[in-house]
């Protein structure tokens, strides 16, 4: 790093964007996510070992998901007012717990206790990792949040090949393992919260910028922000049923492996990641609301197509939907984020607990819909998600504005 990030010497206002903390946050998300992944990766071995129904594996997921959702907006309420630059070590640390429990549970409660450890943690790194993303980003705020949460796709990525490859040989116990990855994550964290601290103290003396928001009413903020809301309940429950069930609609459609599904979860989360990595730039670019319209809406084709075809053409068809989807969260992160400037904590915990609530009750009720039905049912019910892209016209263009009013000292 630079004299300016160890000294913490970056202002809000700062032009700057500190490449080594967005690289630092990226590496912390992948390594929490790939945590996190090893869950829903590993549900079909512990569908087999727990001799566990459908329903019970998409509960599994909600509390998981539910827990990380209900806690992150009032974690990001909260440190909004008192910053907390070390709780994001502390939130690595709970995941930790949950992973050794859920190397040793020998009960279906247990297992329920040890998803809602790894959600506690979830609860505390998101909201504030996204802080320190946008705190270090120099005002490109869309590649910040590209940047911070393509380590948590390629996180999520990973979980899947490191199952195949050690947990479904080796079994439950061989999920311990995977302690090292929260330690390793624990010490990046502590050097970031570091950065925090000193970046909090140089700015708390200096001249604070306030960035105007949107010159809109209360009533038209409130009507955009349901509309984000609408958006990210389409994107997380029709991923919720790739995520917790491609690999049983692998298994039950097209006769594959164990492993082989595992694998062909990992190119669609690969998928994931890719288009991550591109939304963030491409708003900053050319402006949120077009990177929402196209990326939600664009993949109805492919969902509606994707439970009629064969295995080869069921794998590209993920690979385009997985990229276009992805891309979407980055700009709604920030669109939500420059609708209610100064409350960067709240908006992001709110929105990346809605991303985790909405694919829990996504994996919970497409659960209890497969046992009642199929999993190739579930595909086809869910094809029409995306149709309420539509409600992206109600979006206000707020680029546009935002571009002709310029920051004010206070």
């Amino acid at each position: 790093m630079d004299a300016r990030v160890k000294s913490g010497a970056v202002a809000a206002g700062d032009d700057t964007t500190v490449l080594a903390i967005l690289v630092a946050i990226s590496v912390s998300h992948l390594l929490n996510d790939t945590i996190q992944s090893l869950l829903p990766a590993i549900y079909p071995v512990l569908k087999n070992s727990f001799a566990l129904s459908f329903a019970q594996v998409g509960l599994i997921t909600f509390v998981f998901q539910v827990t990380a959702s209900l806690l992150q907006p009032l974690v990001g309420t909260y440190t909004d007012r008192r910053p907390m630059p070390y709780s994001l070590t502390i939130g690595m640390g709970a995941s930790l717990g949950g992973l050794l429990l859920l190397s040793v549970a020998s009960s279906y409660p247990v297992l329920l206790l040890a998803a809602a450890l790894v959600g506690i943690g979830s609860s505390v790194f998101h909201p504030e990792s996204s802080r320190v993303a946008r705190m270090a980003s120099g005002g490109r705020y869309g590649f910040a949040q590209s940047v911070f949460q393509v380590g948590g796709n390629i996180g999520s990525a990973l979980g899947p090949l490191l199952a195949a490859s050690i947990v479904v040989p080796a079994g439950q116990k061989s999920i311990a393992w995977f302690s090292i990855v929260a330690l390793l994550g624990m010490v990046v964290l502590w050097n970031v919260g570091g950065w925090y601290k000193r970046h909090h103290n140089a700015t708390a003396q200096r001249p604070r910028i306030v960035r105007a928001g949107p010159a809109l009413s209360r009533a038209r903020i409130a009507c955009a922000l349901v509309v984000l809301v609408a958006l990210v309940f389409s994107k997380f429950f029709y991923m919720a049923s790739i995520s917790s069930y491609y690999t049983f609609y692998l298994i039950e459609k097209f006769g594959v492996s164990v492993q082989t599904a595992q694998v062909l979860l990992f190119v669609f989360l690969a998928s994931v990641a890719a288009g991550t990595l591109v939304g963030g730039p491409i708003g900053d670019r050319i402006g949120r609301k077009y990177v929402i319209w196209t990326s939600i809406l664009g993949i109805l084709p492919f969902t509606l197509i994707l439970p009629h075809v064969g295995l080869a053409a069921t794998v590209v068809l993920t690979i385009i939907i997985g990229f276009g989807l992805a891309s979407a969260f980055p700009a709604i992160i920030v669109f939500a984020q420059e609708l209610l400037p100064g409350k960067i904590g709240m908006v992001s915990g709110i929105f990346f607990g809605l991303a985790f609530g909405m694919g829990g009750l996504g994996a919970a009720a497409l659960g209890a819909l497969a046992d009642h039905t199929s999993i190739v049912f579930v595909y086809q019910v869910t094809a029409f998600l995306p149709l309420i892209g539509l409600l992206t016209i109600f979006l206000p263009n707020i680029e546009r504005e935002k571009r002709s009013r310029r920051p004010r000292p206070s």
